[in-house]
Parts: C-alpha cells; sequence; structure tokens
C-alpha cells in the first residue's frame, strides 16, 4: 500500500480476551444515539459460549485499542473468546498460514488484489447471496461495495468474498476558512468552479495549489490520486474498472486525458507554489505547510483524509483548515459523485460458526458506531446515526461517502506493484518534469506489457 510508510512499526502483537471480561467503552442503553436496539437484538440470535474467534488484521497501536473496544461488544454479546492479532509484515504473514493450512477465522486485509488471489487459491470462504443483498441494499453506493468485494474463486467463478468495513476518504481539497475569508472565495461545489477558483487567485496575485510528490523510494505517489480522481470525474467507473486491469491500455486517450487534467493543475507555474518545477521534489509531508504560511503561500491542497497529521501542531481541522469534497463535473452529470478512496474487507478465512457471526455482526449498526465515535473510522452503512460521530470533519467525510454515487478503490492500489508501485510512480515524476502525457503512459503501458 501506498501509505505503508505511515503506519506505526510495531513486532507482532497477540491479544486474548476472555469472554465477557472487558468493559464497555459504552454503556448498553445508556447514550440514545447509539442504536442499541441492533446490539441486542444480535446478542439474542448467538450464542458462542466456549467458542474461539481468532481475528488477523492491519491494525497496531492505537488502531488496535479501537478495534479491541469494537471486538468486546461481540464478546459481550455472543460470550466467544476474541483474540486478535496483527503483525508489521501481515500481508506476508496471511499468505504463509493460508499456504501453510493455520489461517485465522477471520483475516482482515487492505488489500483488494491479495484478497483476488487468496480467493483464486480456494483460501477464502463466499459470504453468500444474502450478504450481497444486505451491502446492495444497507451501503450507499452498494453496487460498488459488492464489485469490490466480489472475486473469481479457484473454480472461476465469481462470488462475494469480502465485507467492506473502515473506509478511508481521498477524494478531499484541504483550506483554510481564514484565508477563503479574507480573499472573498468561496467553497466551489463543480470541477469548472474549483478551475475557475484557481484562476482567480491567480488573477488576485497569489498562488492557488501547493503539490508535492515527494516521498523518498515512494515519490510520485500523491499524483496517481489525482490521475484515479480525475478518471473518475471524466469517464464511467466501468471505464476505471478496465483501466486498473489493464482491459484498456494505459495509453488509451481516456487515461491520457485524465493524466492532463492533473497537468492543468499541476504543470502551469503560476498554480503551483514554487512553479511546476517544485512539484516532483516538493515532499508530500510539507507541502500543506503553505496553506498556513503568512501571507499564504497557496489555497489549497488536495490529499486524502490522513493529510492532518503533518499540519502544524496544534491545528483544529474544522476551525483552522477544512477541507472539502473534490467536486465533479456539471458538465458530465451522467457520472454523479464519485469518491475515490481505500479502506478494509473483512474475510473468512476458516469457516466457522464464530466467522460467520462475526460478519453478521459487521452488519449491525453498533459495530460501526461504537468506532464512530471514537476517532478515524468512516463508514458508507447508511442504516448508522451519524451523530456518533466524534465530531465534525469525521461526520463530513462520513456524509461525503453517503453521498457517493460510485465509490472506487485506490486504482495504483489495485494494479500490480510493478505498475502501480512503480511505472505509475515514475511516470507521474517524469510527467511534472516535462514529458507529455502521451510519453508517459506510453512508459508505463510498455512496463505493463514486460510483465508475465
Amino acid at each position: 500500500m501506498k501509505k505503508a510508510f505511515l503506519m506505526g512499526v510495531a513486532a507482532l502483537a497477540l491479544v486474548a480476551g476472555a469472554a465477557n471480561a472487558a468493559e464497555l467503552k459504552f454503556k448498553p442503553g445508556e447514550d440514545s444515539k447509539f442504536n442499541w436496539a441492533s446490539f441486542e437484538e444480535f446478542k439474542k440470535g448467538h450464542d458462542l459460549k466456549g467458542q474461539t474467534l481468532t481475528i488477523f488484521g492491519p491494525w497496531r497501536g492505537e488502531d488496535q485499542v479501537l478495534v479491541e473496544s469494537v471486538l468486546d461488544y461481540f464478546r459481550d454479546a455472543t460470550g466467544a473468546d476474541v483474540k486478535y492479532s496483527s503483525s508489521e509484515n501481515y500481508e506476508q504473514q496471511i499468505v504463509i498460514d493460508t499456504q501453510a493450512g493455520s489461517p485465522p477465522d477471520v483475516a482482515v486485509l487492505p488489500q483488494p488484489g491479495l484478497i483476488a488471489d487468496l480467493a483464486s487459491k480456494g483460501y477464502l470462504t463466499p459470504l453468500g447471496e444474502e450478504t450481497k443483498k444486505w451491502l446492495l441494499d444497507n451501503y450507499a453506493a452498494g453496487q460498488s461495495w459488492v464489485d469490490l468485494s466480489t472475486y473469481a474463486g479457484k473454480d472461476g467463478k465469481k462470488e462475494l468474498y469480502a465485507f467492506p468495513y473502515k473506509i478511508d476518504v481521498k477524494s478531499l481539497v484541504w483550506y483554510v476558512p481564514e484565508n477563503f475569508e479574507d480573499s472573498g472565495y468561496e467553497v466551489p461545489k463543480t470541477m469548472e468552479e474549483l478551475k475557475a477558483l484557481t484562476e482567480k487567485i491567480v488573477a488576485d496575485g497569489g498562488t492557488p495549489w501547493c503539490i508535492g510528490l515527494g516521498s523518498g523510494g515512494a515519490t510520485g505517489w500523491p499524483a496517481t490520486d489525482w490521475v484515479e480522481d480525475m478518471m473518475l470525474r471524466t469517464q464511467p467507473a466501468d471505464v476505471y474498472d478496465k483501466w486498473v486491469t489493464n482491459a484498456i491500455p494505459f495509453n488509451d486517450p481516456a487515461v491520457v486525458g485524465a493524466i492532463d487534467e492533473f497537468g492543468w493543475f499541476a504543470k502551469n507555474d503560476k498554480n503551483v507554489d514554487g512553479g511546476a518545477a517544485a512539484v516532483a521534489s516538493a515532499d508530500f509531508r510539507d507541502s500543506p505547510k503553505g496553506l498556513f504560511a503568512s501571507p499564504p503561500k497557496c489555497y489549497l491542497h488536495h490529499q486524502a483524509s490522513f493529510i492532518p497529521s503533518f499540519f502544524p501542531e496544534g491545528t483544529v481541522v474544522g476551525q483552522d483548515a477544512d477541507f472539502f469534497y473534490m467536486p465533479p463535473y456539471a458538465s458530465k452529470p451522467e457520472l454523479g459523485n464519485p469518491v475515490l478512496g481505500a479502506g478494509t474487507l473483512a474475510m473468512i478465512t476458516k469457516d466457522t460458526p464464530a466467522s460467520r457471526a462475526f460478519i453478521e455482526f459487521l452488519e449491525t449498526p453498533i459495530a460501526h458506531e461504537v468506532w464512530m465515535a471514537q476517532t478515524s473510522f468512516l463508514t458508507p452503512f447508511k442504516g448508522v446515526n451519524k451523530d456518533t460521530y466524534a465530531n465534525g470533519p469525521m461526520k463530513k467525510q462520513g456524509e461525503i461517502l453517503l453521498n457517493a454515487t460510485t465509490f472506487r478503490f485506490d486504482g495504483s492500489d489495485l494494479m500490480p506493484g510493478k505498475i502501480g508501485a512503480g511505472a505509475f510512480w515514475t511516470g507521474m515524476v517524469d510527467y511534472v518534469g516535462g514529458k507529455s502525457a502521451t510519453d508517459v503512459a506510453d512508459g508505463i503501458q510498455k512496463a505493463w506489457d514486460s510483465i508475465k
């Protein structure tokens, strides 16, 4: 994953919780904003006393504390002994465990490509038509989530193998409200308005954007998010799907056009702090700091929901800094409100009553609301109470998910590593360095063609 370097380094952690031993973070029935009825209903139908559920996932450190607080409700409802574990190299570990015939009951992964590989080798259990229908009925842009979670099994038959849970939003533009207010700028609702705002800031003598692609050995990846967002705003979702699987080539006019849409913003010296030449060398962690300079070095910054971690210390999101949804083109209403993002998916790697019950647990509002009420959790589940979000910015991002007509997973994470974490990254550096979109796309396609 392109943000693996943002995750803390931790040794293998195994936490075993005795059934009913943990104190629940929020007492059932005490706060009416939680859907306690869903919890009590689930509790009535699931008695797993004496059974153990093993879960292997990506969450470590603070995130492990948070997921444990959710698992406590499954423990309380079922009486099961839940053991959650993770590893710094969890992607490799799950492959080792499944191949060795000693998988956990449930695995949670953020890489659809790896999940597809596990499904194709017969290591996963289909979740069934009922789960598919549940996603279609209960998740905003439900078909998108079903598509993301459907893979070909060992027999080649496509079935639903995963349950999307805990989602991240990438289609965000960050700004400082005070700077907008001082200059009389308004948040754009369409891509045409965003481009007009960009030109207005230049006309006023300012610099619209801070863009940085620097990231050590991963330099270039922030530009892939730009291109993916532009693909979703200029092309139907099925074209995006064909692109990330090489069903259409990287140098298809649709892709070249999306790259040039990114270039409209990034390759104009007047549009970017430091000029176009600085885009590739500016570190992505430092680039948003221009928003907070006095006077501002820039007014806009495109980045995912994690970027406030690199804002100046003490910055309060929703006050000192804010964000808006990367808008669609008014001229393309048929494309709706697409959202680019990432997330984690849960799957059954050992078919047991406890693992089946856990997937059902994820269908309860309480399994989402408990984490929502703390931090760093977004969900497209229409049945949750949005007021359980811990703060306004999280609720606002949650609403972006709920308003999405299409959700697509980060494209570079779906591509083969040689492309998505290689040629695509370096190609974007070459592009902002002066190469044409066509030449860059030709080079990336050549690299894809070389994969055997």
